[in-house]
């Protein structure tokens, strides 16, 4: 998933600020004990969640795909004082571990951590975001993108992971059903009038979206 050699990425995360004692914990543990755990967020891409909710100062962030809680946390140490983060995840089998991380944490009383479809659960939600981050399953980015867009006020910010799909694309061949997708979204957003925004070529591909 990441698009820079290995020792390019090691450089970076030499250069970045040092992942908190609790991150370095949730990174090491999603390696070895957790299924799939390329989908950690890890601590470069970390570093620069981070770094883009300190400079917003966030009062309510959106978090849509928690997996073990690594990019919660780091979107979290950007909240202003009285913000919370509502962030939902489908899979049952984390909450526990997810929780307890939460728990360690010194934001977890500003973390809201929803369990269920995110389809059905951001129509129940009555926020409006200042930031949010799509990291959840790739064939629903645009609907996500949609349901959310007209709560965000002017500035909002709309941040997509995985939006390079490991280079794929680029192929000029036919392309699998996921791959279609990302880039039929990557096309919506290039074009739609309401928004500034740039990709960044982080890890596996990262959008910041900024609504006009």
């Amino acid at each position: 998933m990441d698009l820079l050699a290995s020792g390019l990425n090691d450089y970076l995360e030499q250069l970045a600020e040092p992942e908190s004692a609790l991150l370095q914990k949730i990174n090491r543990e999603t390696q070895l004990q957790v299924l799939m755990p390329r989908m950690l967020s890890g601590h470069y891409q970390g570093r620069v969640l981070s770094l883009l909710s300190k400079l917003m100062q966030p009062k309510c962030i959106l978090e849509i795909g928690t997996f073990t809680g690594y990019a919660t946390l780091c979107m979290a140490e950007g909240l202003s004082k009285d913000g919370i983060i509502h962030t939902i995840d489908i899979n049952e089998e984390l909450e526990d571990r997810v929780r307890a991380y939460f728990q360690e944490s010194k934001h977890g009383e500003q973390i809201h951590y929803h369990i269920g479809d995110a389809l059905e659960i951001l129509p129940q939600l009555d926020i409006q975001p200042d930031l949010v981050f799509i990291d959840a399953d790739k064939k629903n980015n645009a609907v996500y993108y949609d349901m959310i867009f007209d709560w965000l006020q002017p500035g909002a910010v709309i941040l997509i992971d995985n939006v390079l799909w490991s280079g794929k694309v680029l192929s000029e061949e036919k392309v699998d059903k996921d791959t279609s997708l990302i880039m039929e979204l990557n096309e919506k957003i290039k074009a739609d009038p309401r928004v500034e925004q740039v990709m960044l070529p982080i890890r596996d591909g990262l959008w910041i979206i900024r609504k006009k």
